[in-house]
């Protein structure tokens, strides 16, 4: 079976996005959410587990929400009220639970960026 996992790359720094809030929410057909996990990112800015593996891993749609604005403020980073980037919000299908998934975000206050690794 796969496994999905996440990361967060701060721009601004170059480095590890460390203590950002995550969480995981399975959304289905109408597009309504399920929490299914929530994460604190660590001094790599990974999860210390995968969000996802095993027989957790399924087919379907999924959401991942990063507190990117709160981890900004909490940097002491420079801000506009209402802050631009807030919740990055990352919807994206699962569409082989054997594979892995990879699903960093690369965030600064003004802009973000994903993209599927293994």
């Amino acid at each position: 079976m796969g496994k999905l996992s996440t990361h967060v790359l701060d721009i601004t720094k170059g480095k590890p996005g460390v203590g950002v809030r995550v969480a995981l929410y399975a959304v289905n057909d109408a597009g309504n959410r399920t929490l299914l996990k929530a994460a604190v990112t660590n001094q790599d800015g990974r999860c210390d587990a995968p969000l996802l593996e095993g027989a957790e891993m399924k087919v379907g749609k999924y959401a991942l929400v990063f507190a990117a604005g709160d981890y900004f403020a909490e940097q002491g980073a420079v801000v506009s009220s209402p802050r631009f980037v807030d919740e990055v919000v990352l919807a994206f299908g699962i569409a082989d639970a054997a594979q892995n998934y990879h699903v960093p975000l690369v965030v600064s206050p003004w802009a973000y960026s994903t993209y599927r690794g293994s």
